[in-house]
C-alpha cells in the first residue's frame, strides 16, 4: 500500500494544518453569524447551546446526528398568510410545500457558512420527518419547536404551533446543528404572542384543541395527516385486506382515491391545518383581527368551518361525535387506527397520545400492565374522570391487572391475533374488574 504521508493530498492538508490558523474560529461572533443567516435567506434567527436544560430530550437524538454538537441554529422562514387561510386546500399546501423546500435551502446555505468557517455543521430536515426506519417511533433528528422557543424565536400557542412575535405563526422553522460555539445565544421571548381568543378551538375540524389545552394528538394525526405515515398504512392494509373494485368502490369515493395519487405524485397534502390558518397572533398579521373581528371571521374562519369535505375519524373517537355536533356541511368517513406500536415501550408511550377524554369524562378506574417475554417493562395507568396518569412500575391499588407476552399484546394490538385465543392460551392474563377493559378500549382511540 502506497505510504499516505507522501500522497499530494495528505502532504496539502499537513501544510494547512501547520499554518495559523486565520479565518477559522472556536467562537463565532453571534452579529456576524446572524447576519450571515439573514443572508442565507432565514427572516430571524436564534441561537442557543445544546446542554441547555430545556433541550435535555433532544440531546441523544441530536449528538448521534452529529457528535459533538455545541449549538443549535434556529431560524424561521416567512410563509404567505393569504394562502394558508384559503379553504382551496390546494393552494395552502402549496405554500407549505414551497416553503419548506425554501427552508431546506437556507438550511444548506447556513451550513455553507459554517463549513467556510471550518465549523462542522449539519441540517436535519424541515419539518417532515424522514427517519422512517424508527417509525412508529421518533423519526426526526431534531424537534424545531423546543429549539426555537429556547432561542428566542417565539412561544408555543394554544394550537401547539411556535407563535413569532412578530410573523405570527405563519412561518416554518428550521435548525442547524453544528460543533461551533457562538459569543452569545438568545433566551426565550418574556411573553407569549398567543392571544387566547380561541379560534384555532372554533376551527379545528376535529375538535383537536380544547379550550382547557388538551390536545387531542390522534384526532389531528388521524385526519390532518390522513395522507402521511399512518393514513397511507392504513389505506394500503386496506388494499390488502379488500376483495376487489366493488368493495374498494364502497370504501373510498374517485376523489379520495385521486388526493392520495396526488400526495405520492407531488408531495403530501395537509387536510386542514385551520388552527394555522385562523390564528391572528403577530405584530405582522394581528391587524384585521383587531380593526374588525366580525368581517375576519367572515373572511377567514366560517369558510373553513363551513366547507363540505371529508373529516377522517377513528370510530368511536371523541373527534366522531365532535364533527357531527359542530360541522353539520362535513362528511364523517371512518377510517382504521394508524398507530400501530412495536414495542410495549411505544405502547405505554402512545397511552396518552391517543387517549379521548370525551369518552372517559365517567371513568374511575387504575390498571396495571405487566409485561415479559421479549420485552420486560411494567406500567400504572390511571383514568380520573377524564384525566390521564401514566406511570413506569406499578404503584396503587389496581382495579384491572394485565399479565402479557409481550409479542402477543402487539399482535392482539395489530389485530393479527385475537384476545380470546391468547386468554385461553394464557399469554395474556386478565385479572381483576375485567368488563374494565372494555372500558379501557373506548378510552384510547388512535
Amino acid at each position: 500500500m502506497r505510504n499516505l504521508a507522501e500522497h499530494p493530498t495528505v502532504r496539502k492538508v499537513k501544510a494547512l494544518e501547520s499554518e495559523p490558523p486565520g479565518e477559522r474560529t472556536s467562537v463565532l461572533d453571534t452579529e456576524w453569524l446572524r447576519q450571515a443567516c439573514l443572508e442565507a435567506g432565514a427572516d430571524d434567527v436564534g441561537f442557543v447551546r445544546l446542554d441547555r436544560p430545556e433541550l435535555a430530550g433532544e440531546r441523544e437524538g441530536i449528538l448521534s446526528a452529529l457528535p459533538g454538537t455545541r449549538t443549535l441554529v434556529a431560524f424561521v422562514v416567512r410563509m404567505n398568510p393569504p394562502s394558508i387561510q384559503s379553504p382551496a386546500r390546494s393552494v395552502a399546501n402549496l405554500e407549505f410545500h414551497h416553503a419548506t423546500d425554501e427552508t431546506n435551502e437556507v438550511s444548506r446555505r447556513i451550513v455553507q457558512v459554517l463549513t467556510s468557517r471550518g465549523a462542522r455543521a449539519m441540517a436535519p430536515a424541515s419539518g417532515f420527518p424522514m427517519e422512517m426506519d424508527r417509525y412508529p417511533g421518533r423519526s426526526w433528528v431534531v424537534a424545531h419547536k423546543p429549539v426555537a422557543v429556547a432561542a428566542g424565536l417565539g412561544q408555543m400557542g394554544l394550537h401547539r404551533n411556535v407563535i413569532h412575535p412578530r410573523f405570527g405563526n405563519f412561518i416554518l422553522l428550521g435548525t442547524v446543528l453544528t460543533d461551533a460555539e457562538v459569543s452569545a445565544e438568545g433566551q426565550p421571548i418574556d411573553y407569549n404572542p398567543c392571544l387566547d381568543c380561541k379560534l384555532c378551538v372554533a376551527a379545528c375540524p376535529v375538535g383537536a384543541i380544547s379550550p382547557e389545552g388538551h390536545f387531542n394528538f390522534s384526532a389531528c394525526y388521524t385526519h390532518n395527516y390522513r395522507e402521511f405515515m399512518g393514513g397511507f398504512a392504513d389505506w394500503t392494509a386496506q388494499l390488502a385486506s379488500g376483495r376487489g373494485t366493488e368493495e374498494y368502490g364502497r370504501r373510498f369515493s374517485d376523489s379520495e382515491t385521486a388526493s392520495m395519487w396526488q400526495s405520492l405524485a407531488f408531495g403530501p397534502s395537509y387536510k386542514a391545518a385551520y388552527c394555522m390558518a385562523v390564528c391572528p397572533a403577530g405584530e405582522d398579521v394581528i391587524g384585521p383581527f383587531l380593526r374588525e373581528r366580525k368581517k375576519f371571521l367572515d373572511a377567514v374562519v366560517r369558510p373553513l368551518q363551513d366547507k363540505p369535505e371529508p373529516v377522517y375519524v377513528v370510530p368511536g373517537s371523541d373527534a366522531e361525535e365532535i364533527v357531527a355536533k359542530r360541522f353539520p356541511a362535513k362528511t364523517v368517513r371512518r377510517v382504521g387506527q394508524s398507530r400501530r406500536p412495536t414495542s410495549v415501550i411505544g405502547f405505554i408511550r402512545s397511552l396518552p397520545l391517543v387517549f379521548q377524554p370525551g369518552r372517559a369524562k365517567d371513568v374511575e378506574a387504575c390498571f396495571h400492565f405487566r409485561f415479559h417475554g421479549a420485552e420486560q417493562a411494567e406500567a400504572t395507568v390511571e383514568i380520573r374522570r377524564g384525566k390521564l396518569t401514566v406511570k413506569q412500575g406499578l404503584h396503587g391499588d389496581a382495579d384491572v391487572r394485565v399479565t402479557a407476552d409481550a409479542g402477543t399484546w402487539l399482535g392482539f394490538l395489530r389485530r393479527e391475533k385475537r384476545l380470546g385465543w391468547a386468554v385461553l392460551r394464557r399469554r395474556i392474563r386478565i385479572e381483576g374488574r375485567t368488563a374494565l377493559m372494555r372500558t379501557f378500549a373506548r378510552c384510547f382511540r388512535g
